[in-house]
């Protein structure tokens, strides 16, 4: 069954006819960048200049990464600023599937190969450091190490691939047809029937960071689960069960709020919430904390998998990689599951005026 509606005489402009030249500006200035890095030859964030073991582009020398990444994101610009012209209705066939597999591709890329678990770790940590920066705690922490140059280029890498990943669905949204901010087509409404599919993602959302703070909490208590008897003396030696607990707190409380992608309170806040009881939830309060951390986890996942430390211990059928190795599937669950969630809830849409 389907719903006919008029459109609006006047189409209202929204966010997703700007996302393309957005992109197109962060791969443009983010171009430049990496130019001045070729041309100074210093500056270039990643590969060997990292150090970082569970970085995919470990082996990348800053003699060729920083042209090829240069020349990738300038050739990026171009073709997003084709996509989000005018021009762009009249891409068809192959040179439409040409232009979204090659952003497509790059935006995988940034969010994918680029950042390293540093970016997830810091998520992860970000709640503690807060809470314990006025006391002191927890003690010497180098805040330098953290919130450092290095780290600062994976962020602004994650948030560039996801912004061109949106103007590559707003690309493909427009040429077929449907409105650029909600996908639906014109004068018809599809009913969507992700709620099924979207339950199996949450669940797999609470299953994996619950299995991921067992084996933290078990650490805090001295239990060597996934960790030989040495292994864990070592790390309760240097207090690494107390970070590790700290995870495991973050990883329960994101098991919690998952279930709120499919439940009633994620959508109106409950009794017990002071001032916001009984009000909607805003949309982008959850599918924007969500959506960072499932990027976050899916490029950690890959990292570690994909790291020498990883590598052996799979070979090797080392235990405590497994929640790790847990991490891309998770990430994908868990975006699918705010997808879902963001459907649901968007009503009728500002841009193209039609109904959910």
């Amino acid at each position: 069954m389907t719903t006919t509606v008029t459109a609006p005489s006047v189409r209202r402009r929204s966010a997703a006819d700007r996302v393309g030249w957005i992109a197109a500006l962060w791969a443009a200035s983010y171009g430049v960048v990496h130019l001045v890095w070729v041309v100074t030859g210093s500056g270039f964030p990643f590969g060997t200049n990292l150090g970082d073991p569970a970085s995919p582009l470990r082996a990348i020398t800053p003699g060729a990464g920083a042209p090829v990444f240069a020349g990738v994101l300038l050739v990026t610009a171009v073709v997003l600023v084709t996509m989000a012209g005018p021009a762009a209705t009249r891409l068809r066939g192959v040179t439409r599937a040409a232009a979204a597999a090659w952003c497509g591709l790059v935006a995988a890329g940034f969010v994918v190969l680029v950042p390293t678990m540093s970016v997830l770790a810091i998520l992860g940590y970000a709640p503690a450091l807060i809470i314990g920066a006025p006391f002191g705690w927890p003690e010497q922490v180098d805040y330098g190490r953290i919130f450092n140059w290095a780290i600062a280029n994976q962020v602004w890498s994650l948030a560039g691939g996801a912004l061109v990943g949106a103007a590559t669905v707003t690309f493909l949204r427009r040429t077929r047809g449907a409105c650029a901010s909600c996908g639906r087509a014109p004068g018809v409404s599809p009913a969507h029937r992700l709620d099924r599919a979207a339950r199996w993602a949450v669940g797999v959302s609470v299953a994996v960071p619950l299995v991921y703070a067992v084996t933290r909490f078990a650490w805090l208590f001295g239990i060597p689960l996934a960790l030989s008897g040495e292994e864990l003396r070592e790390l309760r030696a240097g207090g690494g069960q107390w970070a590790g607990a700290a995870l495991g707190a973050f990883a329960v409380v994101g098991a919690v709020l998952s279930v709120g992608l499919v439940a009633r309170w994620g959508e109106v806040f409950p009794r017990w919430i002071p001032v916001l009881r009984g009000r909607r939830v805003p949309v982008p309060l959850a599918v924007v904390p969500a959506t960072t951390v499932a990027l976050a986890l899916l490029s950690a996942g890959v990292g570690i998998l994909v790291s020498d430390m990883g590598l052996t211990a799979l070979r090797e059928q080392d235990w405590f990689i497994l929640p790790m190795a847990l991490w891309p599937m998770w990430g994908v669950a868990l975006g699918f599951a705010t997808s879902a969630y963001a459907t649901r809830r968007r009503g009728t849409c500002r841009s193209c005026g039609q109904e959910a």
